[in-house]
């Protein structure tokens, strides 16, 4: 897949874009001893570059997000490569559901592919990355983590909705 110049332009800045979201205004809360939960909305970014540019785009995004954001700020905590492919899959799958689909998305379709990635990278997975990482029970984590899941994932489909439809406002505007 080749990327325009321009394409590579935004992804880099919406990882710029979740790097700040995460590490600068996250908030870190403590678990069972260590940082089990991360309140931010740098994965909006992401979500973003893979509906916009493609799976592999956001997978790219993800990826770069996680390690640059750890160089600059360990958020307490050593680096591990299973929350890079949660990265990854953040940026890649919402890719999958709805790039083909960019100009003429509802906020059900957004919604749908929010949840599922939220379950599948930021539920399951990171659950058990904390689990292998500190030794802590899978279902001792679980329960704060899918509260959070309540609050989060409107906040990121009403937040992705609205961004694309700006976005794609925007695109049409360049191209006349």
């Amino acid at each position: 897949m080749n990327f325009s110049v321009r394409q590579a332009a935004n992804v880099g800045l919406l990882t710029a874009v979740s790097i700040v979201l995460t590490r600068v205004f996250g908030i870190g809360i403590p678990i069972a001893g260590f940082v089990g939960l991360r309140i931010t909305l740098g994965e909006v970014p992401l979500i973003l570059a893979g509906l916009l540019f493609g799976p592999l785009a956001g997978a790219i995004a993800g990826i770069a997000s996680d390690v640059i954001g750890y160089l600059i700020n360990q958020f307490g905590g050593p680096f591990f490569p299973g929350f890079a492919i949660s990265a990854a899959i953040t940026g890649f799958l919402p890719g999958v559901f709805l790039h083909k689909r960019k100009d003429n998305l509802t906020i059900w379709r957004i919604g749908g592919a929010v949840f599922a990635t939220d379950l599948i990278a930021g539920v399951v997975l990171n659950t058990l990355w904390l689990t292998i990482l500190y030794g802590k029970g899978f279902f001792i984590l679980l329960p704060t983590r899918l509260v959070t899941r309540i609050f989060t994932i409107p906040v990121y489909t009403i937040a992705v909705f609205w961004l694309n439809r700006a976005y794609q406002a925007y695109s049409k505007g360049l191209a006349q």
